[in-house]
């Protein structure tokens, strides 16, 4: 499914990818990962429920584009890069004995600290990060997918761009068929500027590059999901912070967009092979009904008995969310 109308607030990578995420273009607010992890769960307690596939490349935004704002430190993006090592620290320094002493120590800690609360938070943490040291390195190393499977993604390709996608997207297969919640693919870094897909020159030579990157290993992942029975229940968002004008740049490029772009989504119950909006061909405008890109978490209500119910109480200080909320989404997913 392609959709073709949605827009923005302002032609900023920063703030856009912070629109693209939380909702918000300030930021400071939980991102759509842990928003999902915090109200499913996880279904694997071996792996975080929302993780970020990257190589150490943080967007502009910075990290809140996958951080946890108000909510539990916990339900916050785990980083796992395509080279050297997965995660940090993910070979343990302790004996399993001795980490386990440590956490048991936080325990009795915490029983006797005022602010219990995020000192169990600090301790959930620590203990799935206990766990991750076995099982990262399982989903992470796919030696054992078949060569048929490999070069379905690229992973025989030469160019190292290539490779890496290739294999995060791989990757994401694996962690969704685990039982991860949200699994975020970044592009690769690969030229000046806020590249990927910054294209204030060259656009057709780069944006030729990027397509080559990135679109035999996303059509693979969409083939990979169908084929295990898992894209009815998976949700693909193939989307970036911004498009680019239909005028040039004064240049072979074109300009930050934000009042008419595309984004494309499969599976999850999406009718496939349709578009929706459009956009005016020469006015940088749309021509249909617009969707905005993210969603303030203010906004999100739900009805129970009749009555419309705030998912966010926002009237303090400190926006707190409201646990039933948590509960009814539990029992629907």
């Amino acid at each position: 499914c392609v959709i073709r109308s949605l827009v923005g607030e302002t032609p900023l990578h920063g703030a856009q990818n912070l629109l693209l995420h939380t909702g918000r273009s300030l930021g400071a607010a939980p991102s759509m990962g842990s928003w999902i992890s915090h109200g499913l769960g996880t279904e694997n307690e071996n792996l975080p429920g929302y993780v970020l596939l990257n190589n150490d490349w943080i967007p502009n935004g910075g990290w809140q584009n996958f951080a946890s704002g108000f909510l539990p430190a916990t339900s916050e993006a785990t980083l796992i890069r395509a080279e050297g090592n997965p995660v940090d620290n993910i070979v343990p320094a302790d004996h399993p004995a001795v980490q386990q002493a440590k956490l048991e120590f936080l325990r009795r800690s915490a029983a006797t600290d005022a602010t219990t609360a995020a000192v169990e938070s600090t301790i959930a943490t620590f203990e799935t990060a206990a766990r991750m040291q076995t099982s990262v390195p399982d989903v992470c190393d796919v030696s054992d997918e078949t060569g048929e499977t490999r070069r379905l993604y690229g992973l025989d390709r030469a160019d190292n761009y290539q490779r890496f996608y290739a294999l995060q997207c791989l990757r994401a297969r694996r962690l969704v068929e685990a039982g991860v919640r949200f699994v975020e693919v970044t592009c690769p870094l690969t030229h000046a500027n806020n590249a990927p897909w910054d294209q204030h020159g060259g656009m057709r030579k780069y944006h030729a590059e990027n397509a080559l990157i990135t679109d035999q290993p996303v059509a693979a992942l969409i083939t990979d999901l169908k084929r295990r029975g898992l894209l009815d229940e998976t949700l693909v968002l193939w989307a970036g912070e911004m498009g680019r004008t239909p005028h040039s740049a004064g240049s072979d490029g074109r300009d930050h967009h934000v009042s008419g772009y595309t984004v494309c989504l499969a599976g999850g119950g999406v009718a496939g092979g349709m578009t929706f909006g459009e956009t005016d061909e020469r006015n940088p405008s749309n021509r249909s009904s617009l969707l905005i890109l993210g969603r303030d978490d203010s906004w999100l209500l739900f009805e129970i008995g009749h009555h419309l119910h705030r998912a966010v109480v926002t009237f303090s200080s400190a926006p707190s969310v409201v646990t039933f909320f948590v509960a009814v989404s539990s029992r629907l997913a």
